[in-house]
């Protein structure tokens, strides 16, 4: 599962990153997105510029937005045929940037909350569906995390983790017109050993801290971007 991420990064990693996309002079910097937040992602229909969108899709057949929030995770196991996935996974695919995600795991009835990233300092290219839902003539554009079991790093905190895309290949590919079953290809566990955690404040638990705190290591120095 992916209950919590942030994105902290500047105009320039991102370019530097992905090449020539839109991202406008500022970022909206946040230590801790929750779900129903709005956060950054690419869609296939627009691959070159960023785009802001709410966390839990809401299905375009949906009578009303009573489910907001709730669908934040897709697991890969199963999409291609749940009746709120497989439009999107076959038409609407998109990338959700984050420089770490946040998991907890539990220590003696008590969770403890741990910061993962790449090792390599990168940012995380998370695979993710989008819909639009609409609200009289208003639409609102919506996406989910999907998730996968859980690679080296992630396995002693929790069963779930978001499927990181860490290649270049992989994430035009996943923004690409492919078959469902090119699609489902892409769908694996992240490889060991591109991870790496530490401990955080348990202030990341409330959605109402967003602040650097929440990326220093407890008993340490913050990690730089």
């Amino acid at each position: 599962m992916c209950g919590r991420f942030s994105i902290v990064t500047t105009p320039e990693k991102v370019r530097k990153q992905l090449g020539d996309i839109e991202t406008g002079q500022n970022l909206r910097l946040s230590y801790n997105v929750a779900p129903t937040q709005h956060a950054y992602v690419i869609t296939n229909e627009h691959p070159k510029r960023l785009e802001y969108l709410a966390w839990g899709l809401i299905p375009h057949w949906s009578k009303d937005d009573k489910n907001a929030g709730k669908l934040i995770n897709a697991r890969m196991e199963g999409i291609a045929g749940k009746p709120s996935f497989r439009v999107p996974i076959r038409r609407r695919r998109c990338l959700v940037l984050a420089d770490s995600f946040y998991e907890w795991r539990n220590e003696g009835g008590k969770k403890i909350p741990y910061r993962i990233f790449l090792k390599n300092g990168d940012l995380m290219l998370l695979a993710g569906i989008w819909d639009i839902w609409y609200k009289g003539d208003y639409a609102v554009r919506t996406f989910s995390i999907i998730t996968s079991p859980p690679n080296k790093e992630v396995a002693p905190l929790h069963n779930r983790m978001p499927l990181i895309l860490p290649q270049r290949e992989q994430q035009e590919r996943w923004l690409s017109n492919l078959s469902i079953d090119e699609v489902m290809e892409l769908l694996h566990t992240p490889p060991d050993g591109v991870l790496d955690r530490y401990q955080v404040s348990e202030k990341v638990n409330s959605v109402k801290n967003d602040s650097p705190e929440l990326h220093q290591r407890v008993g340490g120095q913050p990690t730089l971007f």
